[in-house]
């Protein structure tokens, strides 16, 4: 049985976009890189179904142009590559090429999460905190995000023009376990800001409350010394809905 790709359908339901919009965009894409491409509503639907684990080049690069984000950010099955770390020189270190998620060591045993308890689908306000030792002051991120719940598997990605800083995509590809929401973050900043379109990448580890309204809890990331940096991460519910006027009221970016 295919499992299906709840990534990529955040990421589209991030960008507002019906299914056949987002063929039509990816077609547009390839268009404009000069590599034409035939999707589809239906390949679409295939992806996100998981009947189709991977993309072929040419509707891989139309998927990066498309979303903005690497295509190991999005949900596929692909090979994994190595990371290269690489100093920003603003105060941090990015990843190149790095996947979404640390695969499995071979042969170590298969953990079963603890069943899922509710829906935590829906609209919620993430809001983290993070230390910059080039300024020397510590700032807030926040960006309404759309999450998606299959099973034990959570994903999130922000609302474009939902977040604090413009133009500063953020996605989560989440496990939860009970009470416990382990994962993984991806952040693309502003091109024209402070860190000038680095992308960085991490770990989060949050506990949801009993009313299932909050999850709070940690990141950690690398440094500018090569050291782990870490700092609170809050996600809040804002609306149950995923409904393409509820993602539409919060394509807005929070309050400070």
């Amino acid at each position: 049985m295919s499992t299906p790709n709840s990534t990529l359908r955040a990421v589209r339901m991030g960008l507002l976009m019906s299914q056949d919009e987002f063929a039509r965009a990816i077609r547009d894409a390839g268009e404009q890189l000069g590599q034409r491409n035939d999707a589809s509503k239906r390949l679409v639907q295939r992806w996100e179904s998981g009947k189709t684990t991977a993309p072929r080049p040419v509707y891989a690069r139309a998927l990066q142009s498309v979303t903005g984000l690497p295509i190991e950010a999005l949900g596929f099955s692909m090979p994994v590559l190595l990371a290269h770390v690489s100093d920003d020189g603003e105060g941090g270190h990015d990843l190149e090429g790095s996947p979404v998620g640390i695969p499995a060591a071979a042969g170590a045993p298969t953990v079963q999460p603890t069943p899922a308890r509710g829906n935590y689908s829906g609209v919620w306000l993430s809001t983290y905190e993070f230390y910059s030792s080039g300024r020397g002051d510590t700032f807030v991120g926040k960006h309404y995000v759309v999450l998606l719940q299959h099973g034990n598997r959570l994903t999130a990605q922000s609302l474009p023009g939902g977040s604090l800083n413009p133009d500063s995509p953020l996605s989560l590809d989440l496990q939860l376990d009970g009470n416990t929401v382990t994962g993984t973050w991806t952040e693309q900043t502003a091109s024209e800001g402070y860190y000038r379109g680095a992308r960085y990448f991490g770990a989060v580890q949050m506990l949801v409350e009993p009313t299932g309204r909050r999850m709070a809890g940690k990141w950690v990331g690398f440094g500018k010394e090569f050291d782990v940096n870490t700092g609170p991460w809050e996600l809040r519910l804002m609306d149950a809905s995923t409904s393409k006027a509820t993602l539409a009221k919060y394509s807005q970016p929070p309050e400070a």
